[in-house]
């Protein structure tokens, strides 16, 4: 409470002084446009339906994408765990291609796929996959080694094992990788949108584009300040509480 109390009051002294320097006229309003503008151009957008239809647009790419990612991460992260030839090969690339650039993925999808909406999925997998391949390995690799060996006293071996002790246990770090995941599918897709232009739907990344090429900077920073109102609201409604329940019940929460 105390600490969204805190970013409320630093959100707003930020505000004011921003407005303040704009009124000083310390910069060009071309270049830096006043709160009062950015808070006109999203009423704007509100009253006839763009912003609204633009998120849309995006978080049903950003979750179709985001989703097989994590489907296909969680089963070969756990694949890389496990077998000693696949944490050399997969592990490996899975490593490597953590570090690409989001943006580097977007010439690789249009050579495939042109300008379709397989080229905005493609890209938001990419930027979630080995993230959470890297994440699901680390996570079963830091399972007490005692919980394996209970579960193997108590009767169980092979698969259920894995799907009912090494998994579960290792949820917090697993939780940790889709966070990350998260956040590199949203840079993913918005670099695919500003790139990538699909007559199906505008996205939140098609209006930031649009924004740079008419120079209206106001409509920048709104969608900026968009995405990231969206990208906190899904951390403190998705990620954040899970992941201290599941630190809470596995007993790594830090007192």
């Amino acid at each position: 409470m105390k600490r969204s109390l805190g970013a409320i009051l630093f959100f707003v002294v930020a505000v004011a002084a921003w407005e303040a320097a704009c009124r000083a006229r310390l910069w060009s309003p071309v270049l830096v446009p006043s709160p009062d503008s950015v808070a006109q151009y999203l009423w704007a957008s509100l009253l006839d339906g763009t912003l609204l239809s633009a998120a849309a647009v995006t978080m049903k790419r950003l979750l179709l994408g985001y989703a097989f990612g994590i489907a296909l991460g969680l089963p070969l992260g756990l694949l890389t765990a496990r077998f000693k030839l696949l944490n050399d090969t997969l592990g490996l690339i899975a490593l490597g291609l953590q570090t690409l650039p989001s943006v580097c993925w977007v010439p690789l999808a249009l050579l495939w796929f042109g300008q379709t909406e397989s080229a905005m999925f493609f890209v938001v997998v990419m930027g979630t996959l080995w993230s959470v391949i890297i994440a699901t390995d680390n996570g079963v690799r830091n399972v007490p080694p005692i919980f394996s060996r209970a579960a193997r006293t108590m009767g169980s071996k092979g698969l259920h094992t894995w799907l009912h002790v090494m998994l579960p246990a290792s949820l917090p770090f697993v939780v940790s990788g889709m966070k990350q995941g998260w956040a590199f599918a949203w840079r993913s897709l918005m670099a695919a949108e500003i790139y990538v232009t699909i007559l199906s739907g505008f996205g939140l990344g098609h209006l930031l584009h649009y924004g740079r090429e008419l120079n209206a900077m106001e409509q920048v920073i709104a969608i900026m300040l968009v995405i990231i109102g969206i990208g906190l609201l899904a951390d403190k409604v998705l990620f954040s509480p899970w992941e201290r329940y599941l630190h809470r019940r596995w007993g790594t929460a830090r007192n």
